[in-house]
Parts: structure tokens; C-alpha cells; sequence
């Protein structure tokens, strides 16, 4: 039975950043347009985080079932490391997803935006396929699309419609660097299994582009967030306040750049969280003056 910090573990909180940086900003555009609802706000927080704790446990069952995980060299896994059973992972995984769901409901009911429940039940099946599956699309080198699709345009654009209830340019442009901000985490995750997951028949966009380039994909990852942001100053100037974290992201590009493997790359995991986070409280803070 695997005790509470194993499970705290493997809800892996160190990537839960990418779930509340796209709801913040997504509010910030919501206040600037003096249209903020923080009730609202919160539910979509509560789903954004249900999502990727859902996503990643459900991560955990299907690498785990299928052995990925055996040779593993980032931080535990439940079903890999044999601290919990399968069907164990699995229902927390389908419970956080419920969860999503229900709270998802309630903000389609009030916003009456039907559309919203496609968008809901997409969301949810791209988090399960993601490795789930017969054909998980994690392992096709989808997996960043994904992320940048979820967890940037419809995260971010989606927290703002259901406090405006109506789409907003800015939201969506403000979603790009969110989305690439999250992308960066799974291209880091992803570089430090390049050498475990080929092997294993997991093709992720690490293996496929190989090493090198992948270090130049993470590094793109950090760096045009701050030149979106610096574009997106010509109509909200204070969204230029993100520039300031930039200091943030210079020791995780340059030790990437110079060729840290393996579980030295779990610290700029860390680093990439902390960057991420900056850049997502300037920025939310920015839009919304």
C-alpha cells in the first residue's frame, strides 16, 4: 500500500505549475477587461488541476502496466516502482478525471455554452490517450501538441470565456507563451528519458528529434514566451512586466545547453517550474493592470 507522500509523489506536483500559470492568465485578461468572475476562476482552477493530476497518474498506470517505467531514472513511479497496484493508479486517475468533469459541468450550466462539454470530453480523452490506449499518441511524439493545445489555447482562452462569456484575442494570444511555458516541462521530462524511452518503444518527440535538437526545442520553449510577451505589449504595455523573469530561465538554458543528462535534468525540471511560475504571475499581473 503505498502511503500518502508516494501518492502526493505520484501526482508529480512539480508539473502542477503548468495547470495554474494558463488560469491565472487567463483571469488577468478576464480583470483587465473588467469582466473577472472569482468564483468562476476558481472552478476552472480546480478543473485545470484535477486535468493534470488525472493525466499524470493515468500516465503512471499505462507506462507502468506496459514496463516503460522499469528502468526509469526521474522521479518515482507508483505502478513502476511497485509501491501501489495498477487498478489502484488507475481509479485515481479516473477519479480526479470525474472530478474534472463534474466542476466542468457546473461552469457549461452557468455560462450555457454547450459547446464547452466537446470541449470537456476532448480534454479528458486527450489526457487518457495520451499514454492510454492501444495507440497512445504520447508515444507518436504528439505529446507536446497536446500540451500546447490543452494546456495553452483551450486552458487559458477557456478561463477567460467562462468569466467574459465571450472568446477573447488577447486570451488566445496570451496562450501561446503559456502553452510553449508547459511544453518546455515535457520537453525537459521527455530529454531526460531520451535514453530509457526509445528502447521502450515510447517515440516521443525527444527520441524522434534526437538530442541535440530537442536541447534547442527546450531552449526555444523559454525564449519565445518573452518575445510574445514583448509583442503583446503594443496593446496591453504591462504584459511587458513577464520580461522580468527572464533571469529565471538563464541556468536552465545554459545547463541544458551544455549537455546535462539523465537525473541531473530532474533540477531543471525544478528550474523550469520556477520560470514558469514568475513568468505566469508577471504576466497575470500585467494583462490585468
Amino acid at each position: 500500500m503505498a502511503t500518502p507522500s508516494q501518492w502526493i509523489a505520484g501526482a508529480r506536483p512539480r508539473t502542477l505549475p503548468a495547470a495554474v500559470v494558463p488560469v491565472a492568465v487567463g483571469t488577468g485578461v478576464a480583470i483587465g477587461d473588467d469582466g473577472a468572475v472569482w468564483w468562476r476562476a476558481l472552478i476552472a482552477l480546480f478543473v485545470a488541476l484535477a486535468l493534470q493530476i488525472g493525466v499524470n497518474y493515468s500516465n503512471d498506470y499505462s507506462d507502468g502496466v506496459r514496463g516503460t517505467d522499469d528502468q526509469r531514472v526521474g522521479p518515482m513511479r507508483l505502478v513502476g516502482s511497485g509501491a501501489a497496484a495498477p487498478r489502484q493508479v488507475l481509479a485515481a486517475a479516473l477519479g480526479c478525471f470525474a472530478a474534472a468533469a463534474v466542476a466542468g459541468l457546473a461552469l457549461v450550466l452557468v455560462t450555457r455554452a454547450w459547446w464547452l462539454l466537446a470541449v470537456g470530453a476532448l480534454a479528458i480523452a486527450a489526457a487518457w490517450f495520451y499514454t492510454g490506449g492501444s495507440r497512445p499518441y504520447g508515444y507518436r511524439a504528439l505529446g507536446e501538441l497536446s500540451v500546447f493545445v490543452f494546456f495553452g489555447l483551450v486552458a487559458t482562452a477557456g478561463t477567460t470565456f467562462v468569466q467574459l462569456e465571450r472568446l477573447s484575442w488577447t486570451a488566445l494570444a496570451a496562450s501561446v507563451p503559456v502553452g510553449l511555458l508547459a511544453c518546455a516541462m515535457l520537453v525537459i521530462n521527455n530529454l531526460r528519458d531520451i535514453t530509457t524511452d526509445g528502447p521502450a518503444g515510447k517515440r516521443t518527440m525527444a527520441v524522434v528529434l534526437g538530442d541535440s535538437r530537442t536541447r534547442v526545442l527546450y531552449t526555444l520553449c523559454l525564449v519565445l514566451p518573452l518575445a510574445v510577451a514583448l509583442v503583446m505589449a503594443v496593446w496591453r504595455p504591462f504584459g511587458a512586466l513577464a520580461i522580468l523573469s527572464a533571469p529565471l530561465a538563464i541556468a536552465p538554458v545554459l545547463f541544458v545547453g551544455r549537455g546535462a543528462t539523465g537525473p541531473a535534468l530532474i533540477a531543471t525540471l525544478q528550474q523550469t517550474g520556477r520560470f514558469q511560475l514568475a513568468f505566469g504571475l508577471l504576466f497575470t499581473v500585467g494583462l490585468a493592470l
